[in-house]
């Protein structure tokens, strides 16, 4: 049977950034609160005009950690009939290997998934399409921008990343998240080739002495990408270190694209096990 073909028709991204307040103050704040039930109320709109049969919608690091999430969601849900779902870090790694990029890889070679958000980085190490290890680390570009992250945070990702990745030779990375995207098209490379380490870290020295107002104007950045693409890439050059990687494949998916393909698979298995 055919593997099914997943197409984006339509992508909109509302940069509300929950964590700003959540890993400052620990919770949501009012003007944050109006801006994410505003967003869930246009994209209920989306919703009725693509006439969408099932939909998963989910919240990551912020969420976790605020102390008013469940306040919050039961707001949103009352007011726009969205239920939002917060999925642990665990949930969050294992939804992005989903989309099965090991699978178009060299079995001969081991990788290291990383996908870098505001509030996390999920790392997953899998060697011939098996998933090995996966985690979650309150690592993350806003963290990092709020100094919200603890020598400890850093030691704890290294220790994981050195005792899993170690026993592997050759390990490849693989990135996803929209700054490892940024960066990728700014190099000019064709879909398929992959970025060596030295570049990454070219373009962290070289971004992290320009201003803000430079980065937006100079490399076409939207200002919620300028802010956070330095830290970004520290993320990155720090885990493909650790792992031994001297090149990363940006095949620009992530968890939106691991969690279509879950959606997929639930609904036909439910379809396959009422038909029997």
């Amino acid at each position: 049977m055919p593997k099914p073909i997943f197409k984006k028709m339509s992508m909109v991204r509302v940069p509300l950034r929950l964590g700003f307040d959540v890993f400052e103050s620990g919770k949501i704040g009012e003007e944050k609160k109006k801006m994410l039930i505003e967003t869930m109320k246009a994209f209920a709109h989306l919703q009725n005009a693509w006439q969408t049969e099932h939909a998963i919608i989910c919240a990551t690091s912020a969420m976790r950690e605020a102390t008013n999430s469940k306040e919050i969601i039961d707001e949103v849900e009352h007011l726009t009939g969205m239920h939002i779902r917060v999925i642990s870090g665990d949930e969050e790694a294992a939804l992005i290997f989903e989309n099965h990029v090991a699978e178009n890889m060299d079995v001969q070679k081991s990788y290291v998934y990383i996908d870098v958000g505001g509030g996390s980085t999920e790392l997953t190490i899998f060697n011939k399409g098996e998933m090995l290890f996966k985690d979650s680390f309150n690592i993350g570009t806003i963290r990092i921008l709020q100094n919200a992250v603890s020598d400890d945070d850093w030691d704890l990702m290294k220790k994981a990343v050195k005792q899993h990745a170690s026993r592997f030779k050759n390990i490849v990375a693989i990135g996803s998240g929209g700054n490892i995207n940024k960066i990728f098209s700014l190099t000019g490379k064709k879909s398929g080739k992959s970025l060596p380490l030295d570049l990454l870290k070219d373009y962290y020295n070289e971004l992290r002495q320009v201003s803000l107002e430079e980065r937006i104007t100079i490399y076409n950045m939207r200002r919620d990408r300028a802010d956070v693409i330095v830290p970004a890439l520290q993320i990155y050059i720090q885990a493909m270190k650790w792992s031994g990687a001297n090149e990363i494949f940006v095949p620009q998916i992530g968890l939106a694209d691991g969690l279509i393909q879950h959606l997929y698979y639930q609904f036909k298995n439910q379809d396959q096990h009422v038909s029997q």
